[in-house]
């Protein structure tokens, strides 16, 4: 039996996560909407985390993974989990479990009329100097995006993957998934879902990489959008 649906997850120093996100996700495939599966990708972890992922992974149906020889970035594992996705549909969902595998089912019944289906985390459950530098990050993307989204960077999302492997690896990429579904004039969904605090381990994010990282990549973003060649073949004889 073919899966339908692809679960991404980049992982980055999440051992302490590790245990509770494998006892959800493994509840939700048995029960989700759409024959699912799991494709873990580790950015170069330097604790337990690799260790813990293949031998999960070699003990459990439905469940690969992808090792980084080193840290490349989010934006790197999620590029390389698209490529790798064999699925019509994919998700993504970060390791530290802010956001549950089974509000998944909440965004995949847009999937028919939409391409992205993303998740806004209207209400935060974050310290206040996160929610102050991602809700500034959010509207300078928006500025220069125009994609509207609340919650561009919400790490619960769904999508088509024909979608997804045309969209080129650049680092950021994890911020720019709607506007970069509309460059390929596909049509994109924000729906509200709930926010959890972070279980364990630490945030790998501070006002740096939350406020000027994005904001040098949004001018990455300008040039890519100029560049970008979007084509569809008519007909073809193979």
């Amino acid at each position: 039996m073919t899966n339908d649906f692809t679960i991404i997850v980049p992982v980055y120093n999440e051992q302490d996560c590790l245990p509770q996100l494998f006892v959800q996700l493994k509840e939700y495939i048995s029960r989700a909407s759409k024959r699912t599966k799991v494709l873990l990708v580790d950015d170069g972890s330097t604790d337990s985390s690799p260790v813990m992922i293949k031998e999960f992974c070699c003990q459990n149906d439905g469940f690969g993974y992808l090792l980084f020889e080193r840290n490349f970035g989010k934006g790197a594992a999620l590029k390389a989990a698209f490529d790798h996705t064999d699925t019509a549909f994919l998700g993504y969902l970060d390791a530290d479990l802010q956001t549950y595998p089974e509000d998944f089912e909440k965004l995949l019944p847009y999937l028919g009329e939409y391409d992205l289906v993303t998740g806004w985390r209207k209400e935060r459950k974050d310290t206040l100097v996160k929610r102050i530098s991602s809700k500034v990050g959010n509207g300078v993307r928006n500025l220069f995006t125009k994609d509207y989204m609340h919650d561009t960077g919400c790490p619960l999302k769904v999508m088509k993957t024909e979608y997804a492997v045309n969209i080129p690896m650049f680092k950021g990429l994890q911020r720019f998934l709607p506007a970069m579904v509309l460059l390929q004039h596909g049509k994109i969904k924000e729906v509200v879902i709930p926010h959890y605090p972070r279980l364990a381990g630490q945030s790998k994010y501070n006002f740096r990489n939350r406020f000027m990282g994005p904001l040098i990549d949004c001018f990455a973003y300008v040039w890519m959008k100029k560049s970008y060649i979007n084509y569809k073949v008519a007909e073809k004889n193979e």
